[in-house]
């Protein structure tokens, strides 16, 4: 049965700030896991209710120069990389306050369910730096007048408005969040290993190419599918079903 590996980031605080350990650690665990076969979900969290993560570490930065700061961005794209490219799909799960480098690493999981008590934002231009990296990915997922408000203005939203918007998957109470992650999760561990690596390697190659040549390239994955012997197996599975269902 294919399993569900969830990462909860620690050493960052009560806050989970992402300094440069937390975000090297996070990034040789998610390296770790992406080799592992019998993976069809990733769950990241925080440890503790207050936050996701409430951003990069300011104790950290505030000592960065041009070129240690080059040095420390670069380390967070990456980490988010990671998350965008791993080959199964990540959900993030939301609590507490999702700021800055957090909300960057949020928008590059696939799917982002949140506790509906929940707040989000890019407060960057508040302590004199501009929201970078995975921010950019921001205009295409909420448009670019929502985004300009929340990049520009620095204020914080409300997960339920943040789900209005398209930035958020789902919001849910706040004592039913693990429940509705672990169906979700559960969810995914029905469907076959190849077929989900390979839906979520189109979602990010569709993303750099137009949108005819991402139709002619999806009629050769079409037919790759079936060489998997996934589609076989589940087709004949539901007709199967379906037959027992109007036997007498």
């Amino acid at each position: 049965m294919p399993a569900t590996a969830v990462v909860t980031i620690t050493a960052g605080g009560v806050l989970n700030v992402l300094s440069t350990p937390v975000i090297r650690g996070l990034i040789q665990t998610l390296e770790h896991l992406a080799s592992n076969e019998d993976i069809n979900c990733v769950v990241l969290r925080g440890s503790g209710s207050r936050a996701f993560i409430a951003g990069a570490d300011i104790k950290e930065m505030a000592g960065l120069d041009a070129e240690s700061g080059r040095t420390f961005i670069s380390g967070l794209r990456d980490l988010c990389n990671a998350i965008r490219h791993f080959p199964v799909p990540v959900i993030v799960r939301l609590e507490g306050h999702t700021l800055g480098g957090g909300l960057e690493l949020a928008m590059a999981g696939d799917l982002r369910i949140a506790a509906d008590n929940a707040v989000v934002g890019m407060p960057e231009v508040k302590v004199g730096i501009p929201s970078v990296i995975h921010a950019a990915m921001m205009p295409s997922q909420i448009g670019t007048t929502r985004a300009s408000w929340m990049l520009l203005t620095g204020e914080n939203i409300s997960a339920l408005q943040a789900r209005d918007w398209g930035l958020i998957s789902e919001c849910v109470p706040q004592d039913q969040l693990d429940a509705r992650i672990e169906a979700v999760a559960h969810a995914f561990s029905q469907i076959g290993r190849s077929v989900l690596r390979q839906q979520k390697r189109l979602l990010r190659r569709w993303e750099t190419m137009t949108l005819d040549a991402a139709i002619e390239n999806s009629v050769a994955e079409f037919g790759e599918a079936f060489n998997t012997g996934e589609p076989q197996h589940h087709m004949n599975a539901f007709l199967s079903k379906k037959a027992k269902g109007k036997s007498p």
